[in-house]
């Protein structure tokens, strides 16, 4: 009997695979990894790398830290990964709420109990879907919501709660709109929202970390409501002290103006990787690099799927905006080096030099003639531009002229 030919899952590839397999896939035991080409396998890399850190997720949900701090006596808080070389400042602090729950009257989707996205090792997941008008009108309504969400997260943003208190305020707002946390259990994420101060990139997880004076915080919130995902973030400034601090107000803005710049170039016909190439080059302008381990993304019925968004120059990524797409833009925007480095919880992701980073994210809708934000910012958005204040030395104290 003959055997059913195998179809390769490079992106966007309509190949039949060959023999060629990934080699880390082989070592985790994930099945059915196959590619037409070493070409293809290393234009998908970026992508498909995903799935290596998925099965990762997996197994680190099933074994604990091997080294764990001695909790405070006084408050019971402790770091999981004393061992751990990290970046910067910050540090973990555990232990992490227990796993909030959605009432069954509000629909799940796929991975709720078992952590697993199976939609993404499906044949066809390359294709890009042009969504028709009901569709489009679903992700209107659910984008609608998630901006609710985000901004109602932003306004208790605030000196002295944590981040796992913003997770709370996530978690509710998404139950009180009959709407699904995305991130929640998504390979097994814990968390209802990532939260990620000053060198977190992006996936940090909500904790016991208080807030103080001077961070930046960027809120990553996802809706899925009546079968569609919504996606957005914003970093913002908390307390007055970081608005007052160059460094923090440039990479912020100069993420803030990436995507603003990008978003203004969406139209039919435009190919998708020209996005990389603004963001990149007004990054430098602004003296800061492009993250490239992390890219924007289709989004609609599925969280995560075609096509790749990359916010890096000279990408190679195939495809043109055609009415009917939503995606996501969302630059990472970092002061010092664009390599980044991930936290044993296999999920947060810092700057390899401990330098800040700034992100912003819209879902996207493409028009006929355009592009439409469909999470767009409200009048009353907490947020938004601040100038970049004048640092002077006054009796050996900086302050904002």
């Amino acid at each position: 009997m003959a055997s059913t030919p195998r179809a390769c899952i490079g992106v966007g590839c309509e190949n039949t695979a060959d023999t060629l397999q990934c080699p880390t896939c082989i070592k985790l035991g994930i099945k059915n990894s196959f590619f037409c080409s070493q070409d293809c396998f290393k234009k998908s890399w970026s992508e498909h790398k995903a799935l290596h850190k998925s099965q990762s997720n997996i197994l680190h949900h099933i074994l604990p830290p091997k080294a764990v701090s001695e909790p405070d006596p006084a408050t019971g808080l402790f770091d999981p990964f004393p061992r751990f070389n990290y970046t910067g400042a910050l540090r973990p602090v555990y232990p992490l709420a227990p796993k909030r729950v959605i009432p069954k009257s509000i629909p799940h989707p796929e991975w709720s109990e078992d952590g697993v996205p199976k939609y993404r090792s499906k044949p066809g997941r390359a294709k890009i879907e042009i969504l028709d008008a009901k569709a489009q009108d679903a992700m209107r309504k659910v984008c609608r919501l998630a901006r609710e969400v985000l901004d109602i997260a932003a306004a208790a943003a605030v000196p002295g709660v944590t981040t796992n208190y913003i997770d709370e305020i996530v978690h509710n707002a998404c139950i009180e709109r009959n709407a699904y946390p995305s991130p929640l259990n998504y390979n097994h994420f814990p968390k209802s929202v990532c939260t990620s101060p000053n060198e977190i990139i992006c996936h940090g997880i909500p904790d016991q970390r208080v807030l103080v004076d001077g961070d930046i915080l960027n809120i990553d919130v996802t809706l899925y409501h009546e079968g569609y995902h919504g996606d957005l973030n914003e970093t913002y400034y908390i307390g007055d002290k970081a608005k007052a601090d160059p460094d923090s107000v440039r990479v912020v803005e100069a993420a803030r103006e990436c995507l603003d710049l990008a978003i203004q170039a969406v139209k039919p016909g435009v190919p998708i990787r020209e996005f990389g190439n603004i963001i990149e080059k007004h990054a430098k302008s602004k003296s800061c690099s492009t993250i490239r381990t992390y890219c924007g993304h289709g989004i609609n019925s599925l969280f995560h799927c075609a096509p790749n968004v990359p916010h890096y120059a000279k990408n190679k990524t195939p495809g043109e905006c055609k009415p009917g797409m939503t995606f996501t833009i969302e630059p990472m925007i970092a002061l010092g080096s664009y390599r980044d480095v991930t936290w044993p919880d296999n999920w947060t992701s810092a700057t390899i030099d401990g330098k800040r980073t700034a992100q912003f994210e819209h879902t996207l809708l493409v028009t006929e003639t355009g592009v439409e934000v469909l999470t767009a910012r409200k009048a009353d958005s907490p947020g938004g531009p601040v100038p970049m204040p004048t640092a002077a030395v006054e009796n050996g104290e900086a302050k904002t002229q």
